[in-house]
């Protein structure tokens, strides 16, 4: 932020906050904060995540809600010519008053707001309240006339307030509609002129140099001012001097994660006045770097959609983000920081902040600078049709101007897009005349303008997913745009069908499953943990969804013998069906060039698409990305199919398998692929390699294996095919192929033997041996914080897998020996 001659930090104040509507009693209240985690913390209220506690906790979004504190105002900040109450997060219908006087009305969350209050103020104790009024009131008395397909609010009409989306309910997610003072509140005082922030632009200079544009953005316009600028990279000093160009020799380029490293600059630039007056400083850490979304066209037909950085051609690998917590307010850095690394750790380079929730907080997007996360950014609009009259209008392009302000330095901001679905889910409703010019001055005119006035680098899209002819179903998708792919989940068509298209981009796809039985725990009571119980059921937030993973579960695994057992056979599935998806897209590359999957993480512990857990535990999927996501895959696709006739016979065309090698590593490598046919008991039936070359940006297929032979001598259900992918000295990408459903093939029953070797105080090695083949062998080391270099994979006989681990708190080797649980697919029946 620019630097205010004074300023007065106002979250340390001492806050108190009440039930208005009952008068209740004041106590006291963190800011930023919201009503819902004042009341736990006074146990006022029970956890709203326990059980069927959020059931009970629908009164609070009838109340209204207010927060007041005497802040203490010294002499010297009266003595500037104006004082502003900044307020950079207020949810959301506030009256806010200081010393008995009303200084404003609010009615936007995602609005930082700003008032003169120098007359409202006296030397010493004043009085700051904020007076926050039920949203559900305001939303049944504004903008009556108003209807909209109700997708995920099961009140309705949340569309004709500016609040986060998924607060009234969504199919991952509760219902808890807050209320409170969400980020930073202060006092700033300032004389004169004031600078409001800094436009920076980046262009290439002559030779190896990069020159940055700054423009300086004043609340008047000054003629003559001064610009000492200083640049550093990591506390080194790379450039100083005077004016507003500034120009890198030899820059340090920032790329996505796996693409090259990610040097972050610091440019620090002091402003004075003609008179030699301090103006403002500004300061803010800059990856030099280029990003452009590339929709020129395609010579086999159709458009691209790809994002080029620093003029290199890039497959987005990643994920949908959702709120980090049902209550945002107050979320720290690591709380951000846990999931980012883990998507970096799976090879991601982009995340999609979907625009259900919130523009999410500073430190989301510094991580994701740090990390070489490319940011896809929705503006905040999801699924419904929106009010388009004039007050409406006004709200949201200040929403927009001050998050496109507040984002726009950033590295890793690679998209704004301006709302989630409400193309794909309304095609009628925006046959309308009316409805649909709502729609095209919300999102074709006020936002798009808002991106090219305060940012007028970053491309802009209008919707997530769209097609640039207007096509809904899935051909135009191949055409061009971006995509939703919800057909297998929703619609519960076969997990091939990912396979059918050659779609441009998909922004979404995802299958459910269930949390780990440690995550239930933490809100099941004992006793109370079954699926299609009172409490399992609340954290079940799609109506269909335990019959969905229940029918894909039967697809393709036996009946399971526990219900420990079914929830990791829904994460297997879920894992499955994801890499058959990315595969199939990578396989199809530069044709298609992004698969981002939904969705990253959760906000509560529940059932989800999410490959992260609530608490921090990955599902199979988080492994299995780490490696579908890979730089250099070894990938089968098997173009046959099993299918049923009447009798329930079966009938199958799988015979051949074709063999790919993808890669997205910038550098260059010579590799092996190699492939092995084993028979379940034990028996390689056939071996072959092919030496490859593994160049950036190529899909190549390298062999067909014709498997008619093996299948008419032993059965498909005997069979499992390795694949692996050796470069240099390492095996970097591996995987078993069936040749019908896992549920079909004879698993023998194995024993496996475990080694520990303690490498430090706090890693450990765990070397794992069986005696037969097993299928996404996963272990478990209950009550023990760790992190993990793989799981979920294949054991293959006599072959040891070598896992490290790392742990927080190291426990005794006699402790891990204790608690370690391992299943693969055969012990599940």
């Amino acid at each position: 932020m620019p630097f205010p001659a004074r300023q007065l930090p106002l979250n340390s104040a001492p806050w108190q906050f009440r039930d208005a509507s009952v008068r209740g009693p004041w106590r006291d209240a963190v800011v930023p904060g919201c009503v819902h985690r004042d009341l736990r913390r006074h146990g006022v209220i029970p956890d709203p995540f326990h059980g069927t506690n959020e059931l009970e906790l629908q009164w609070i979004e009838e109340h209204d809600w207010e927060y007041t504190a005497v802040v203490d105002v010294p002499a010297a900040l009266l003595a500037e010519e104006a004082v502003d109450l900044v307020c950079d997060g207020l949810d959301t219908v506030a009256t806010v008053t200081l010393n008995g006087r009303i200084v404003a009305h609010t009615e936007n969350m995602f609005i930082g707001y700003r008032w003169n209050v120098r007359n409202f103020l006296r030397t010493g104790a004043n009085r700051l309240t904020l007076r926050f009024d039920s949203a559900l009131r305001y939303i049944r008395t504004h903008r009556k006339g108003h209807t909209s397909r109700e997708c995920n609010d099961p009140v309705g009409r949340c569309q004709v307030i500016r609040k986060q989306p998924c607060q009234f309910g969504w199919d991952w997610g509760p219902r808890f509609v807050t209320a409170g003072i969400w980020r930073d509140i202060r006092l700033e005082a300032w004389s004169g002129n004031r600078l409001e922030g800094v436009r920076v632009r980046q262009q290439p200079g002559a030779g190896e140099s990069v020159i940055l544009l700054a423009t300086p953005e004043l609340t008047r316009n000054e003629r003559r001012i001064t610009c000492h600028h200083r640049l550093t990279l990591d506390g080194v000093l790379v450039t100083e001097g005077t004016g507003t160009t500034v120009r890198v020799e030899h820059p340090q380029l920032w790329w996505p994660n796996g693409h090259g490293t990610q040097p972050l600059y610091t440019l620090e630039l002091a402003f004075t006045c003609r008179d030699g007056s301090p103006l403002g400083r500004w300061s803010r850490r800059l990856g030099l770097r280029t990003v452009a979304l590339d929709r020129s066209p395609d010579p086999a037909g159709g458009e691209f959609f790809r994002f080029i950085v620093n003029d290199r051609p890039l497959f987005a690998k990643g994920a949908n983000w959702i709120p980090a917590h049902s209550f945002v307010a107050g979320l720290k850095r690591t709380d951000y920081a846990r999931d980012l690394r883990a998507a970096a750790e799976a090879h991601m380079n982009m995340i999609r902040v979907w625009g259900g929730g919130i523009y999410e907080s500073e430190h989301f997007y510094d991580l994701c600078d740090e990390l070489g996360l490319l940011v896809w950014q929705d503006f905040m609009f999801a699924c419904d049709i929106y009010p388009g009259d004039a007050a409406f209008r006004r709200s949201v392009r200040a929403e927009a101007a001050h998050q496109v302000r507040r984002l726009r330095h950033h590295a890793c901001l690679a998209l704004w897009s301006g709302n989630n679905e409400i193309e794909q889910i309304n095609p009628e409703l925006l046959k309308q005349p009316r409805l649909r010019r709502n729609y095209d001055n919300l999102f074709l005119r006020d936002l798009p303008a808002a991106v090219a006035r305060h940012d007028g680098v970053t491309a802009y899209w209008p919707s997530s997913a769209h097609r640039p002819d207007g096509g809904l179903a899935h051909p135009a998708g191949e055409r061009g745009g971006d995509t939703h792919f919800w057909d297998v989940w929703h619609a519960r068509h076969p997990v091939k069908d990912y396979e059918k298209y050659r779609f441009r981009f998909l922004s979404e796809f995802g299958m459910q499953s269930y949390s780990s039985p440690e995550t239930n725990a933490t809100f099941c009571p004992r006793g109370a943990g079954n699926i299609f119980g009172a409490e399992m059921e609340n954290h079940q937030k799609n109506r269909a969804g335990n019959q969905i993973i229940l029918d894909y579960v039967s697809r393709r695994y036996r009946f399971p013998k526990s219900q420990d057992a079914l929830i990791y056979l829904s994460q297997l599935n879920q894992a499955h069906c994801m890499q058959t998806g990315v595969e199939h897209w990578r396989r199809h590359m530069p044709h298609c060039m992004g698969a981002l999957y939904w969705q990253l993480n959760d906000c509560w512990p529940v059932a989800s698409w999410s490959s992260i857990e609530f608490t921090g535990h990955w599902r199979a999927l988080h492994h299995a990305a780490r490696r579908f996501f890979a730089p250099l895959l070894a990938s089968a696709h098997v173009p046959g199919d099993e299918t049923t006739v009447t009798g329930n016979y079966r009938r199958s065309t799988v015979r051949e398998v074709h063999l790919y090698t993808v890669s997205d590593a910038p550098t260059p490598a010579r590799g092996r692929l190699r492939w092995d046919l084993f028979h379940v008991d034990g028996r390689r039936l056939l071996r072959g390699s092919k030496p490859v070359m593994l160049r950036y940006g190529e899909s190549v297929r390298q062999r067909t294996l014709d498997l008619a032979g093996p299948i008419a001598a032993h059965g498909r259900e005997r069979l499992v095919l390795r694949i692996a992918l050796d470069a240099g000295s390492a095996r970097v990408s591996e995987e078993s192929v069936f040749l019908t459903a896992p549920r079909f093939v004879a698993l023998p029953r194995a024993q496996t033997r475990v080694r520990v070797a303690m490498t430090g105080s706090d890693k450990v090695i765990l070397t794992f041996t069986s005696d037969a083949f097993q299928h996404r062998f996963a272990f478990e080391l209950p009550g023990i914080a760790h992190r993990v270099s793989d799981n979920y994979f294949d054991l293959y006989p006599g072959e040891p897998k070598a896992v490290r681990v790392r742990f927080d708190r190291p426990p005794s080797a006699a402790r891990l020996r204790r608690v370690l649980r391992y299943r693969s697919l055969v012990d599940t029946y």
